[in-house]
């Protein structure tokens, strides 16, 4: 077992294993194994073997598409309590995509043969299961659309304003957003250059939609951003 039921907080916050009694969570965390992954490292490659589900315990994971000549397209961005490489162990195919730290991040991992066994156990598992794989179609769907409906300008702006519906307004009616990402990582979101990007979000800051502050970017004015996608 992880120390100090560190496993056990991370399984709670998780949609996967949420709706989970505590005596299957605790036989879950017993199984767990603690990864720690440098910024930047792959914890897998597209075409690797899928033998393990994971859970993101801190830090953030960037799920690409590699090319042959180095680029990459980032398909999603996951963070704390979030969960990845599900789809491997239900076909027992290689991963389709590669997985990287964004930052400095800690994953919990479950074999794949226990998660297979938990699924035909537990009612409450397999539907939460089903239900992400639901949102994630649905969210690489409307991707899909904003690549072949929206300029460029409209893509950055639908992603930041997908980003900060996730995350939820303060009280002051902004969204302040963990912000790891490199100008680089945001072009691959939205299939641009970083040179297009760093001049569109130039552009979003000296409009006072959006300032940067350290590791946060934070949007002033969600519902002029939300406006500017739909142009």
């Amino acid at each position: 077992m992880l120390p100090n039921g560190q496993g056990l907080t991370q399984l709670r916050s998780s949609p996967l294993f949420n709706q989970c009694g505590d005596d299957v969570l605790r036989e879950v965390e017993r199984r767990l194994r603690r990864r720690q992954f440098r910024r930047g490292e792959v914890i897998f490659h597209q075409g690797d073997p899928g033998d393990a589900l994971h859970v993101v315990g801190t830090g953030s994971v960037k799920i690409v598409l590699p090319s042959s000549e180095g680029d990459e397209a980032i398909i999603a961005t996951l963070r704390p309590g979030d969960f990845f490489g599900e789809l491997a162990l239900l076909d027992s195919a290689p991963h389709s995509a590669t997985a990287v730290a964004v930052e400095p991040t800690e994953t919990f991992t479950l074999p794949r043969d226990v998660f297979l066994e938990l699924l035909g156990e537990q009612p409450a598992l397999r539907d939460a299961l089903l239900k992400g794989l639901a949102v994630e179609l649905r969210r690489l769907t409307g991707h899909v659309e904003e690549l072949h409906f929206l300029d460029l300008a409209g893509r950055l702006a639908m992603r930041l304003a997908r980003l900060a519906e996730e995350q939820g307004r303060d009280p002051s009616g902004e969204v302040s957003l963990d912000w790891p990402y490199t100008q680089s990582d945001l072009a691959a979101m939205i299939g641009g250059t970083r040179q297009s990007v760093n001049r569109l979000l130039s552009e979003l800051v000296d409009d006072g939609l959006v300032r940067i502050e350290r590791d946060r970017l934070i949007i002033g004015d969600l519902d002029e951003l939300a406006r500017r996608a739909e142009r």
